[in-house]
């Protein structure tokens, strides 16, 4: 092999390579570059805002809603109100929980299967609870339906007996079981269960 020989395939060798590096580099800028575009990470997460989005226009509804409404839902002052008393406290999760519960509330299918008018997260509506008993949770920090489903039945006769022996009689037991109904809106479930319980009393 000549020298001139020894020449040429010291400039094509590194011009071949250089091309090949460069069409290597092409494909994996391309590859990475579709991988960004189309990851699930970023699908999920642009799920998840639309769902963010429809919840807080479904919020905003209901708000405009219930400062419209003369005896429905609690009006957007006692809500936000509400939601500053429990981000002050730490207790972001109820705030939160009162939220949902005030999105998912039909007042007209609850006055429907009860036969009377009801006001969200009124733990009235509770056979056996009423405006003393109420308090007596509320002083608790119990002030929604989602909160007294959560509760145990001891830690409800716990607070019962914060208002006296009177309160001793009292049975708690069917309690947080009613809460949950009236949480996830099954008015008619709860009013056939009262009347199966002579309204509450077993």
């Amino acid at each position: 092999m000549d020298f001139s020989t020894i020449c040429i395939w010291c400039w094509v060798i590194p011009l071949l390579v250089g091309a090949l590096c460069a069409f290597l580099g092409y494909l994996i800028g391309k590859r990475s570059a579709k991988g960004v575009d189309t990851s699930g990470d970023l699908k999920a997460l642009q799920d998840k805002n639309t769902r963010l989005e429809a919840d807080l226009a479904a919020c905003r509804d209901s708000l405009n809603s219930a400062s419209s409404a003369p005896s429905g839902t609690t009006d957007a002052a006692s809500l936000a109100s509400g939601f500053a008393a429990s981000e002050a406290s730490g207790m972001g999760d109820v705030g939160a929980e009162a939220a949902i519960e005030e999105i998912n509330f039909d007042a007209g299918g609850a006055k429907a299967a009860l036969g009377k008018s009801v006001k969200l997260n009124d733990l009235k509506i509770i056979e056996g609870i009423g405006p003393k008993i109420e308090n007596l949770f509320n002083n608790e920090g119990i002030t929604t339906w989602s909160g007294l489903a959560d509760l145990p039945v001891a830690r409800c006769r716990e607070i019962l007996m914060t208002g006296g022996d009177r309160y001793r009689l009292h049975d708690p037991a069917s309690w947080p079981m009613q809460a949950r109904m009236c949480s996830e809106g099954k008015w008619k479930d709860l009013a056939r269960w009262q009347d199966d319980h002579k309204h509450g009393k077993l």
